[in-house]
């Protein structure tokens, strides 16, 4: 099973999307699954209501400090944030939004992505950009 199909299953079990996304990585990263699905439950319906990030593209991002990140010598930040750039900058161009209301049409009754669709997409990205396969 590839990580996107692991991820739908997750969010098909009731994983939220932000869950699904980083936690389809924890045998990947060596990181225990139920720390990763704790760490990411406020980021599920877009944190605040669907007002905010897709889970699923903060999931990405947070991949981006899991497998980047130097620990507190901070000197890997710089180059985390320009990885987390271009995770929302691929999500944007797929999707026309990184905003949960937006993507889910709530204000103007148009849909542009599935919850299914965008765990996919994210996935997809994190993997690229990240280098994710091979770890």
């Amino acid at each position: 099973m590839n990580a996107a199909e692991k991820a739908i299953e997750l969010h098909n079990i009731g994983y939220n999307c932000c869950q699904a996304v980083v936690c389809a990585f924890a045998e990947r990263l060596g990181i225990d699954e139920e720390v990763l699905f704790k760490a990411t439950e406020g980021f599920g319906l877009g944190m605040g209501a669907m007002n905010c990030t897709c889970g699923a593209v903060s999931g990405a991002v947070m991949l981006a400090g899991l497998k980047n990140s130097g620990g507190t010598s901070q000197r890997t930040k710089v180059a985390t944030y320009k990885l987390s750039a271009k995770i929302v900058d691929d999500f944007t161009t797929k999707n026309q939004s990184v905003i949960c209301r937006e993507i889910k049409g709530v204000d103007t009754g148009k849909v542009l992505r599935s919850c299914g669709g965008c765990i996919e997409d994210a996935v997809k990205i994190a993997e690229e950009v990240l280098d994710l396969k091979s770890v």
